[in-house]
C-alpha cells in the first residue's frame, strides 16, 4: 500500500532531512552516483478523501554491503533513476541535471495518469517528484516515487501536454514573489469607490477586458494615478477558442498589457464551463497551450508582471466523474491542468471562492452540505493540491447578501439570510486566514461598487458598497490590513 501520512509527520520528517542535507540540486553533467547537496524540501498540504491506492511495484536500488544507508532521497532517486533506464534503455550513471522535490500530492498517483485499469484515489499521498534530463537527450522527464519507495509512477517529459503536445520552455520571470495583498473587482474608479477601497485598505484593482479591448489601457493609466495596482481579467468568448491563430493573437494583446504596465494578468475565467469555454471542448492540456503562449508573451514585455491561471469555477455538479459536455469539477480541471505542465506557466494559481455562508473560519457546519467548496481552507487545499509549492491569487472572493435589496433569485436563495454586517466580518477573517496561511499571494474582493441587482444575477449582493452608500466592509477589512 501506498503510505498515506499525517502532515505532521511527513513535516517532521522534512525537518530532519533538512538537517542532514542540504538537498540535492540541478547541476551540469551530473555524476548521478554523487549529487551535490542543495534545494530546500516542499511541504504542501491537501484535502484528504481517503482510500487505498494502486499497486505499482518498483524496486529500489540497494546500497552496497559495504555502505550506511544512503538518506531516503537518494533511495527514491535510485529507484526514479532505474525505471527511466529501463524505459529509455539508457545508463544513467551521468546525467544532464536533475531536481527533486518531497511533496503531498492529491491523489494515489501522485498527480500521474494512471496505468491503465487502476483506480486513482484522491486524498493525500507522500511522495518524490524527479525531474531527470539524460546526457544528450534533450527531454526532461517527470519521475515520481511513493514515499515508501514501494511504487513509481511515470508523469511523461515534463512540459509535455497529455495528447503529446509540446509546450516551449517557460520564460524567466520575477513577479511571483511578494507578500500578501488585497484589491478589489469595480466597475468604477469613481471617487466614492476609490475612497472605499483605500479604508479598505487595497491594493489592487480588477478590471476584466475582452481580447483586443483598447479600454484596458485607460483602466492601467485610471489605477496607477489613484494609487492602484491592477489585474486584468482577459476573456474572450467560448466560440474564440475554436478560431485558428486565436491564441497567438490573444497572447499578443496581453503582451501589449504587460508592457503598458499591467502589475498582473490572469489568463481567461472559468474555462470548466461551457459559457466561457466550447461546449463539448472543455480540456485543461488546451487550455496550457494558451497559457504557455500567454506567459512567455507576457513575460517577454514585462518579466514582473505577475501571471494568473484562470479560476475555474467551484463545483461539483458533474458528480463523480467529474466531466460532463457544459462543465468540468473544479477539481478535476486542475488536476489535469497541473499534469499538461501549468506549473510552469504561472506565477500565482487562480483561484474563485463565492459560495460561503459561513465564517471562513469554519470546516463544517454549512446547512446544505459539507462540499469542498462551501470553506474557505478546504476550496484553498482543493485548487492548490496539484501545484505543490505554488500560491493561490483568488481573484473572485465574496459573500452575497440581499440586505437592502430583497429576495434573492431562486438560483441564489442560499444566501437569503447573510446579513451585511456578516458579510464585512466574514471577508475581514478571510483576509486574515489568507495573510497568515503563506499560501496566498493576493486576495480580490468580488465585488466593490457594482449596483445591478437582476431576477438572475444578483452582482449587487456581492458589493461591499450597499444600497444607501455605507461600506461596512471597508472598516473591518481596514482595521485587519497593515
Amino acid at each position: 500500500m501506498a503510505l498515506r501520512v499525517n502532515k505532521f509527520v511527513v513535516l517532521l520528517t522534512a525537518c530532519c532531512i533538512a538537517l542532514m542535507m542540504f538537498g540535492l540540486p540541478a547541476v551540469s553533467t551530473t555524476n548521478a552516483q554523487n549529487p551535490t547537496p542543495t534545494p530546500a524540501i516542499i511541504i504542501v498540504t491537501a484535502t484528504p478523501i481517503g482510500g487505498a491506492p494502486p499497486v505499482v511495484q518498483a524496486t529500489p536500488a540497494p546500497p552496497a554491503a559495504d555502505a550506511t544507508v544512503a538518506p531516503r532521497e537518494w533511495q527514491a532517486f535510485n529507484v526514479a533513476r532505474g525505471y527511466l533506464s529501463r524505459k529509455i534503455n539508457t545508463n544513467l550513471r551521468y546525467v544532464n541535471s536533475w531536481t527533486w522535490e518531497l511533496a503531498l500530492f492529491p491523489d494515489s498517483a501522485l498527480g500521474c495518469p494512471p496505468p491503465d485499469g487502476e483506480t486513482v484515489i484522491k486524498g493525500d499521498t507522500a511522495g518524490y517528484q524527479f525531474i531527470i534530463q539524460p546526457l544528450g537527450n534533450p527531454n526532461r522527464y517527470d519521475i515520481r516515487v511513493t514515499y515508501d519507495l514501494q511504487r513509481v509512477y511515470d508523469c511523461g517529459i515534463a512540459g509535455t501536454a497529455p495528447g503529446g503536445s509540446n509546450l516551449p520552455p517557460p520564460a524567466a520571470g520575477s513577479a511571483a514573489g511578494g507578500g500578501f495583498e488585497l484589491g478589489g473587482h469595480v466597475l468604477e474608479l469613481g471617487a466614492g469607490t476609490v475612497n472605499a477601497m483605500k479604508q479598505a485598505k487595497m491594493r489592487w484593482v480588477k478590471k476584466q477586458v475582452r481580447p483586443g479591448d483598447g479600454a484596458a489601457f485607460g483602466h492601467i493609466a485610471a489605477a496607477k494615478a489613484n494609487g492602484f495596482k491592477i489585474l486584468l481579467s482577459v476573456v474572450g468568448k467560448p466560440e474564440d477558442i475554436l478560431v485558428p491563430g486565436f491564441f497567438d493573437q490573444y497572447a499578443g494583446y496581453v503582451a501589449e498589457l504587460a508592457g503598458a504596465g499591467a502589475d498582473g494578468i490572469e489568463v481567461w475565467n472559468e474555462m470548466n464551463l461551457d459559457r466561457e469555454w466550447p461546449n463539448g471542448q472543455i480540456n485543461p492540456a488546451k487550455y496550457v497551450e494558451m497559457l504557455a503562449k500567454a506567459y512567455n508573451a507576457i513575460k517577454a514585455r514585462n518579466p514582473n508582471t505577475l501571471v494568473i491561471s484562470g479560476a475555474p469555477a467551484p463545483t461539483g455538479a458533474a458528480g463523480p466523474g467529474g466531466k460532463t459536455a457544459a462543465y468540468w469539477n473544479d477539481d478535476v480541471y486542475m488536476l489535469e491542468m497541473a499534469q499538461a505542465g501549468a506549473a510552469q506557466y504561472l506565477d500565482c494559481v487562480g483561484v474563485h471562492y463565492n459560495e460561503g455562508i459561513v465564517s471562513p473560519n469554519q470546516t463544517s457546519g454549512d446547512p446544505r452540505d459539507n462540499y469542498p467548496t462551501r470553506y474557505f481552507s478546504t476550496q484553498l487545499n482543493r485548487a492548490l493540491a496539484g501545484f505543490p509549492g505554488k500560491q493561490a491569487c483568488f481573484t473572485e472572493l465574496g459573500y452575497l447578501s440581499p440586505e437592502g435589496y430583497g429576495a434573492l433569485p431562486g438560483g441564489f436563495a442560499w444566501a437569503q439570510n447573510v446579513t451585511v454586517a456578516q458579510q464585512a466580518q466574514w471577508l475581514a477573517e478571510a483576509a486574515v486566514l489568507a495573510a497568515r496561511s503563506g499560501r496566498v499571494r493576493l486576495m480580490i474582493v468580488w465585488n466593490v461598487d457594482f449596483p445591478f441587482f437582476t431576477g438572475t444575477d444578483p452582482m449587487g449582493g456581492y458589493a461591499i458598497i450597499r444600497p444607501g452608500g455605507a461600506c461596512p466592509a471597508c472598516a473591518t477589512l481596514g482595521s485587519v490590513m497593515p
